[in-house]
């Protein structure tokens, strides 16, 4: 199939220049022939050239003022264009190529060197083109790429949640609830700019899916202590609480065969640091105030409001007034005191994402009270 011919237009209001650059090129492309810019402009409404011969001495809008307007529509900016003129001098060659000519074709043309000019700035264009349908079409690629990657992590991510949610069934909805509270929590802060060093650094997009991955030691965990219903004795809560650094060893052993960190970095502090206590009272290592990672620390309060609101088979929910004096109560001692006077204030958005989530749990589980809440786990 032959190749469509390209399209030239001659801006020049001398009808001799037009009617000899016309005879030169007529052969080679299709050329349209317009003697003022009024009339490029009024022919660009119907047709797009490949390339424009632009006269710079002409009446009424000259060569400048032409390119300027070229320059400033986006439908035309990156249409070439090449100067005609008698100038031979370095100040109006350098003013036209600042205002974006590609080039300067000095009259009287020279038929071979007019033609091969404009072949070389055609096949400049058609290679820069073809390059940029390139990187659009390799960034396509990458961005269908990251879609898949993110796709099969958020799949990967689901599954290890709910059969974490599946062994433990009392609990269930926990995992997605505490990923809500979490988010109210740290919109509130970059809202705020509290600790806005340390936040301003994360990347939203992996910091709330990974806190799914909180709990995910309690795989290990044996069915009989975690589907106890009932407060735990001594030495089946040591076993429980292993789950927090059982869960950053998981993951930290994924780390190690993986190029992808950012995501597991936060889930690996999640599931390491998120019984820690602002008192130094807290597992896995007994960590105090701010060497408790802020991730722990914002999880802390999820964790623990979730436990305290949600229905449980061997206890009812406590009413959302008396879980947000709990944690108030925990200022200082259970919680970071900052964060905890960002929940005194998000407290009524907590308990309606507790509330909707507890009807659902209602509607699966016994209504069996009377045992004390077992401890947090």
């Amino acid at each position: 199939m032959k190749n469509e011919r390209q399209i030239i237009f001659l801006v020049d209001d001398n009808m001799a220049n037009l009617t000899a650059g016309k005879a030169m090129l007529k052969d080679h492309y299709d050329v349209f022939s317009m003697p003022s810019g009024a009339k490029l402009f009024e022919i660009l409404e119907k047709i797009r050239p490949d390339l424009i011969l632009l006269d710079i001495e002409m009446p009424e809008m000259n060569g400048y003022e032409a390119i300027k307007k070229l320059k400033a529509l986006p439908r035309t900016r990156d249409i070439p264009v090449v100067f005609l003129t008698s100038r031979n001098d370095v100040g109006s060659e350098l003013e036209g190529l600042n205002l974006g000519a590609m080039d300067y074709i000095y009259k009287p043309f020279s038929p071979p060197l007019l033609l091969k000019r404009i072949e070389n700035h055609l096949l400049a264009r058609k290679q820069q083109l073809a390059l940029q349908d390139y990187n659009d079409n390799l960034q396509k690629m990458v961005q269908k790429r990251t879609r898949q990657v993110v796709e099969l992590q958020n799949s990967i991510l689901n599954t290890v949640t709910e059969m974490v949610e599946f062994r433990d069934d009392i609990t269930g909805g926990h995992i997605e609830r505490t990923q809500n509270y979490l988010k109210l929590l740290v919109d509130k802060l970059l809202s705020e700019k509290i600790y806005w060093e340390e936040v301003s650094c994360w990347n939203l997009e992996f910091l709330i899916p990974s806190a799914q991955l909180h709990d995910v030691g309690k795989i290990a965990i044996s069915d009989t202590i975690l589907n106890k219903p009932g407060r735990l004795t001594p030495e089946e809560f040591t076993i429980m609480k292993k789950h927090a650094s059982i869960g950053e060893a998981a993951i930290e052993g994924i780390m190690k065969t993986t190029t992808e960190k950012d995501f597991l970095y936060h889930a690996k502090i999640f599931a390491g640091s998120h019984h820690e206590k602002w008192d130094g009272s807290g597992y896995p290592r007994g960590l105090k105030n701010s060497l408790i990672p802020l991730q722990g620390r914002l999880m802390a309060i999820a964790d623990v409001y979730d436990a305290l609101i949600a229905f449980r088979p061997y206890k009812q929910p406590l009413p959302a007034p008396e879980a947000e004096r709990i944690i108030l109560d925990g200022r200082e001692k259970h919680f970071d005191p900052v964060l905890v006077d960002l929940f005194r204030e998000l407290a009524p958005q907590f308990a309606l994402i507790a509330a909707s989530g507890n009807a659902i749990l209602q509607d699966k589980a016994k209504s069996n009270a009377g045992e004390p809440l077992k401890e947090t786990a």
